[in-house]
This record gives structure tokens, C-alpha cells and sequence, in this order.
């Protein structure tokens, strides 16, 4: 496939119409964040708990639209979110799917994994481990590789929520999201390029792939040590997140670990959402003011995961 673009959103959008759910936004009381309008998208009330469906869904119907699903199913490896939500695309078409997670996997996922129908293979400690493994297992045998968030169909699939938010939110001007190896962020950088919204991505101080690429000028190895690192622990981030970001003049923001976990606490007390750590890394960064809107900006704050622990609240 050559250079995503916006037509590719638009067609992931044609083949998930009807099988993804559209995505609730509500907003946030006024004041809350000074004089700027901001509203929370609730992308984790998606069927496997995550955005990750929307790139499930676009690369198994894109496969098996175009004849190139084997019967040996799908692999994938993942944190979790991205093999759940692989899982899920894979039931619903009835085909066999494979998961790789690393052996520090939350066992809520792994439990919701097994759920699913998948066949679970427990490798390692890192994201990159998993990967490595699933790779192998797919020259082994025969199965189609999906990669968690650097491949096409599934970039375009995350790219469909920002048209949503859009007509959710008339007169959008900011979206901000949690950027692990960036496949929500490049599809909604190309979206938002598109539409003239501006996007803010944010990472852990400890896990913090893309902006260390920005810095870089190229991708690079990170360390990955963070409490959102089950699902932002990507060891680098993809080409194509770095390309996005230069081309949408992305602003890059790190939030502390402290941040992350007050942002979880604070929308369970105060709306009783359960997220995930990486869902409350995009929302630590309004709310520990490392981002600060103008005033009379209208943002939306995704929240992309709720897959999560719930004896970690309080």
C-alpha cells in the first residue's frame, strides 16, 4: 500500500460501518479547565474495550474482501488491547487467531483474551518479545501477521474516529491522545491534517517512543518503565507515526507517572469511568495543565482503553 491518506479513512470507515460502535462523547462541566470547551471521547466502549477495534475490524475485512486471509487465521502481538480487539474481529468472521502477550500481561486481558476464543502464547517481558515471536509463528505457519499499530488497515481503522468526533464536536479544534507506537496517532494525524485539527500526542516520561523519535529525527529504542506500559509499552515508535508527526505538526507532551495515576483516580471519583493508565495519560495532561488550552478551545480528549484492574481504584 503507498502513503496513507485520507481516502484510505474513508474506506476503513465504509468496511466498519455497522460492525464498530460509533463513539460517545460527553462533556466535561464548564470551568473545569478555565474557559475552554473540552470533551471526552469514550473509544474504550468499543466491543473489546479499546480504539483497537476499529483497526481489527478494517484489517480483517480488508483481507478477507481481498481473498488474503489464510486459513491458518491471524497473529498478533500485543500488550493486550490490540490482540483483544484482534481476537474479537477474528470470532466474529470466524477465523483462527493467535495472540502473543508478553508474561506481564494483566491477567484481566489475558483472562478476556482466552474469552475470545484465541489460542494465548506467553513470551518474554517486553511488547517486543511478543513481537519477535509472533513473527516467527507466522513464517511457521502460514498465519497472516497483524502487526499492533504499524500496519496500514490498522492505521486507517484508528483514523476513523476523528470524522466521528468531528460531527460530534462541530467546530473541533484540538484532539488529544495517548501515543504508545502511535497507530491511534498517525490515523488520527491524517484525519485531522485533513480536517485542520490540531493534534496533541502524549507519553510517559518512562515510556516515550514518539517523542523520542521527534527528537531524534528518527526512530529509536526507549526504555519502557511506566504503569501505562501494558498498553503504551511499544519500545519504539513506527515510521509512519514519525512521518505524521512532522507532517500534522503534532505537539509531543510528557506526563509524569503521578499525573497518569491522579487522572485515573480523579475520572473515576468524579464520573465513574474505569479507564485504563493509558487512557488517563492523554487526560493527565489537561489535567496537570502540561497542556493548557486557550481560551474557548474546543478539545476532546480521548479515552481509548478500559481494560484495567479494578481493585487498582480506590
Amino acid at each position: 500500500m503507498s502513503e496513507l491518506s485520507y481516502d484510505d479513512v474513508k474506506a476503513a470507515a465504509e468496511r466498519i460501518s455497522g460492525i464498530t460502535r460509533p463513539v460517545p462523547v460527553i462533556a466535561v462541566d464548564p470551568g473545569a479547565v478555565g474557559s475552554a470547551e473540552v470533551f471526552l471521547a469514550l473509544d474504550f466502549m468499543q466491543h473489546s474495550g479499546s480504539f483497537k477495534d476499529r483497526g481489527a475490524a478494517n484489517f480483517a475485512a480488508a483481507h478477507l474482501a481481498a481473498g488474503t486471509m489464510p486459513a491458518a487465521g491471524v497473529v498478533i502481538a500485543s500488550g493486550g488491547n490490540a490482540g483483544l480487539a484482534c481476537a474479537w474481529a477474528a470470532e466474529r468472521h470466524g477465523v483462527p487467531a493467535t495472540v502473543f502477550v508478553p508474561v506481564t500481561a494483566p491477567e484481566v486481558k489475558v483472562a478476556r483474551l482466552r474469552a475470545l476464543g484465541a489460542r494465548v502464547r506467553q513470551v518474554g517481558t517486553e511488547y517486543a518479545e511478543a513481537q519477535t515471536a509472533a513473527q516467527r509463528f507466522g513464517r511457521e505457519t502460514g498465519a497472516l501477521v497483524s502487526h499492533a499499530y504499524d500496519d496500514p488497515h490498522v492505521v486507517a481503522g484508528a483514523g476513523t474516529l476523528l470524522p466521528e468526533l468531528l460531527a460530534a464536536v462541530p467546530g473541533l479544534d484540538t484532539v488529544i491522545v495517548a501515543v504508545g507506537g502511535g497507530g491511534l496517532f498517525a490515523g488520527t494525524a491524517i484525519a485531522a491534517a485533513h480536517h485542520g485539527v490540531r493534534v496533541v500526542a502524549v507519553e510517559p516520561e518512562r515510556c516515550r517512543a514518539l517523542n523520542a523519535a521527534i527528537e531524534a529525527g528518527e526512530v529509536v529504542d526507549v526504555e519502557v518503565d511506566s504503569v501505562a506500559a501494558d498498553s503504551l509499552g511499544a519500545r519504539r515508535a513506527s515510521q509512519t507515526a514519525l512521518h505524521w508527526a512532522r507532517r500534522a505538526s503534532a505537539l509531543s507532551l510528557l506526563v509524569s507517572e503521578e499525573a497518569i495515576r491522579s487522572a485515573r483516580q480523579t475520572i473515576w471519583e468524579h464520573r465513574r469511568l474505569v479507564i485504563e493508565h493509558a487512557a488517563a495519560t492523554a487526560l493527565a495532561a489537561l489535567m496537570s495543565g502540561v497542556y493548557r488550552p486557550a481560551p474557548g478551545e474546543r478539545v476532546a480528549v480521548v479515552l481509548c482503553g478500559a481494560n484495567t484492574d479494578l481493585s487498582s481504584l480506590r
